[in-house]
C-alpha cells in the first residue's frame, strides 16, 4: 500500500555528515508497463551521476549534498523508490527541497529532448554492462525468473526506453510518485 509522509532521525553523534533516505512505496509491480518510463524519469534525475539532474542541482551548483543516487526497486507486488545523499545536519532540509522540487519537475514539464536521449544511452548502456561477465549473466537470469519476467527482458527493455517520450515520463511520474508523500529517514547528528 502507499505510505503516507513521516520523519525518523536516527541520532548518531559518531558521524560528521547525515545519511538521508526520501522513500516510498508505490504500488506497481515489476510486470507493469509504467515501470519502463519510472526507470527512464529515474535515470534523468540520478543517472550518470555527474549529468543527471540531482547531482547538478544538489552537489554542483548548491554544494548541499556529497553523493546522491536515486532507486527504483520493483518487485512482484510493489515498487520502492528512494533517493538517497549525505550531507553536512544544516542542508539535508534544503536537501530534501530541491529533490521534491525536481520530483515536481518531472510531473509537471516535459524533460527537453537532449537530456532524454542522455538517459535513454544510460540506461542502454547499462543492459550492456549487466551482461559484462558471468556471474553478471546468472545473476541477471536468476532475477528476471524470481521476477516471473521473461528471459529475453533486456532486448523488451531497450525497445521500450528507446520507444518512450517525454510525455510517457511526465505521465507515469504524474501517476505514481507522490513528492508530498516521502518518508525522511536520517541518520547521524540532528538535522537543524
Amino acid at each position: 500500500t502507499a505510505n503516507k509522509a513521516a520523519t525518523l532521525s536516527i541520532l548518531d553523534n559518531t558521524r560528521i555528515q547525515d545519511t538521508v533516505a526520501l522513500a516510498q512505496n508505490i504500488p506497481l509491480t515489476r510486470q507493469d508497463e509504467d515501470y519502463y518510463a519510472l526507470t527512464l524519469g529515474n535515470a534523468v534525475l540520478a543517472g550518470g551521476f555527474y549529468s543527471s539532474r540531482l547531482s547538478t542541482d544538489l552537489r554542483k551548483r548548491t554544494g548541499l549534498v556529497y553523493s546522491v543516487n536515486a532507486d527504483l526497486d520493483a518487485g512482484n507486488t510493489r515498487t520502492l523508490f528512494m533517493v538517497s545523499y549525505a550531507s553536512d545536519p544544516s542542508n539535508v532540509n534544503k536537501a530534501a527541497d530541491i529533490v521534491i522540487r525536481n520530483l515536481t519537475a518531472l510531473q509537471n514539464t516535459p524533460i527537453p529532448q537532449e537530456e532524454l536521449t542522455r538517459a535513454k544511452a544510460y540506461l542502454l548502456r547499462q543492459i550492456t554492462l549487466e551482461e559484462g561477465d558471468v556471474s553478471q549473466i546468472a545473476h541477471s537470469l536468476h532475477a528476471l525468473r524470481d521476477l516471473e519476467l521473461p528471459l529475453d527482458e533486456p532486448i523488451t527493455a531497450a525497445n521500450r526506453y528507446a520507444s518512450l517520450n517525454a510525455t510517457d515520463v511526465q505521465a507515469a511520474f504524474q501517476k505514481w510518485i507522490r513528492p508530498g508523500d516521502l518518508v525522511r529517514v536520517t541518520q547521524g547528528p540532528a538535522p537543524h
